[in-house]
């Protein structure tokens, strides 16, 4: 992903920018961050940034610190796992349902095949960002194929609030590859219609968020 931001919505751009940080751990619990210094980072005028961490704030995610900046606010153990319960309540079944719907997943198969590819590649290159934001691209792609635009929100509100500060070592040490290359198996197993398949690779691909993904 391009750091440098180029088109009219820089307050989305940076939002977005900023929650994959949040979620890889480039941005540090308890760390305080300046508007201007990510603002630099990203190519932009600090107004958008200070914008999208306002936001951050309103989700819960950072909190202003008076004539500092933002810091972001620790994930606790419990925290954690609770966004692990609701994401296995929520995403396992209806990933599932997905495959008694599969004429509506099978004219999109190549366009979830290169995402789930792309995922592969930005674990093999390191690039955390990369990863994630194909892995954001393939899960909620998926979901959206459901037309419930409310469970797609609520999904990926979860996804924002999780941490997955074990990637940078994962990443090291070739474990975010296995992890990556679990996606093209579970698309297979939708477009195949066998749902007891899909559960079990989904609910293994999760148990990563309280697991080697926790750091």
């Amino acid at each position: 992903m391009d750091n440098h931001l180029h088109q009219t919505n820089l307050r989305d751009q940076a939002l977005a920018v900023l929650k994959l940080r949040l979620v890889s751990g480039d941005l540090a619990p308890g760390q305080i961050y300046s508007a201007s210094s990510l603002a630099a980072e990203l190519g932009v005028s600090n107004s958008p940034v200070r914008e999208a961490m306002l936001t951050l704030v309103n989700q819960g995610l950072m909190e202003a610190v008076r004539n500092r900046g933002f810091r972001v606010i620790p994930l606790s153990d419990k925290d954690r796992r609770n966004v692990y319960d609701l994401r296995i309540l929520l995403e396992i079944p209806s990933m599932a349902r997905l495959a008694s719907m599969k004429e509506k997943v099978i004219p999109r198969k190549n366009e979830f095949s290169k995402i789930a590819a792309e995922i592969v590649e930005g674990a093999k290159s390191g690039d955390i960002v990369r990863y994630l934001d194909a892995d954001r691209s393939f899960h909620l792609g998926l979901l959206g194929i459901l037309d419930n635009e409310q469970l797609t929100t609520i999904v990926e509100n979860l996804r924002d609030q999780t941490r997955q500060y074990g990637l940078q070592a994962l990443a090291r040490d070739c474990g975010l590859i296995n992890s990556a290359e679990e996606h093209q198996p579970i698309l297979d197993a939708i477009i195949s219609g066998d749902q007891p398949r899909v559960i079990k690779l989904m609910t293994d691909h999760l148990s990563h968020l309280v697991g080697d993904w926790a750091g």
